[in-house]
């Protein structure tokens, strides 16, 4: 199953998974020009679209799924990833200005607590940004990419579900026009496919970004937010998460 770390992480290394992540990380980039100052959390496998905030956010941080399994990120530095439960992320209340999800909600078994628990760890007015399958799209129906496993959703499907979860969703995007196979030529001619496509032909779109702001006047069942923070789990083996976790929690 592509929800696999393993098979995430092959994807990525290889050219089509490059070409995506370099198309999906202008389209964070332009959601969020500037988070100096700001702590950033991933949830899912957002790792490759983290790393452009690294230099600039006052921390970054992700979390993976047990159910996915989890890798060591940044290579060569103290890490930053945490294994946890979607229904108990490892962190206090109100931590981070920034989460996006990728890879994670459309998989999660749990989706409806997930979405609780990016709530309550957001500051208040904070931004929630998810990277999501399009129901419509021909990525969400050829199994060779990640985007063809889950569940896929539509824009309204997606609006919906946010709001229930309450949150506000401020502004929607489109991306991944070309189709889910390799060509060299697409490395060329890729921004502009992009563009006719948001366009023209924006229902036809692989996946769907929306960007959505925390609901501060509403709040999620207690039952939901009652976490204890001593049933996350670190990265088996990795020492350096340990500091990073705790000092995140700790703030």
């Amino acid at each position: 199953m592509w929800a696999d770390i393993n098979d995430l992480r092959d994807f990525y290394a290889s050219p089509l998974g490059c070409l995506v992540c370099r198309v999906l990380r202008q389209h964070v980039r332009t959601l969020w020009p500037d988070v100096r100052g700001e702590r950033v959390l991933g949830v899912g496998f957002a790792t490759p679209f983290l790393s452009q905030f690294q230099e600039e956010a006052e921390q970054v941080a992700a979390v993976m799924s047990p159910t996915q399994g989890a890798m060591r990120w940044p290579v060569g530095e103290p890490g930053l990833v945490t294994l946890a439960d979607d229904g108990a992320l490892p962190f206090q209340d109100r931590l981070f200005d920034r989460i996006v999800l990728v890879h994670s909600l459309e998989s999660s078994a749990n989706f409806r607590d997930l979405l609780r628990e990016c709530w309550r760890v957001l500051v208040d007015g904070g931004r929630l940004m998810v990277i999501v399958p399009n129901r419509r799209g021909m990525w969400a129906r050829i199994e060779r990419t990640p985007f063809a496993y889950g569940r896929p959703y539509s824009m309204n499907q997606l609006s919906r579900l946010l709001r229930d979860a309450f949150f506000m969703p401020v502004e929607k995007s489109t991306a991944l026009f070309f189709p889910p196979l390799w060509w060299p030529l697409f490395a060329s001619w890729t921004l502009v496919v992009e563009r006719i496509g948001r366009r023209f032909l924006p229902t036809i779109a692989g996946v769907n970004l929306m960007e959505a702001t925390k609901q501060i006047y509403s709040a999620p069942p207690q039952a939901a937010t009652a976490r204890r923070l001593k049933d996350y789990v670190l990265v088996p083996g990795n020492a350096a998460p340990a500091r990073t976790a705790n000092r995140l929690i700790a703030r």
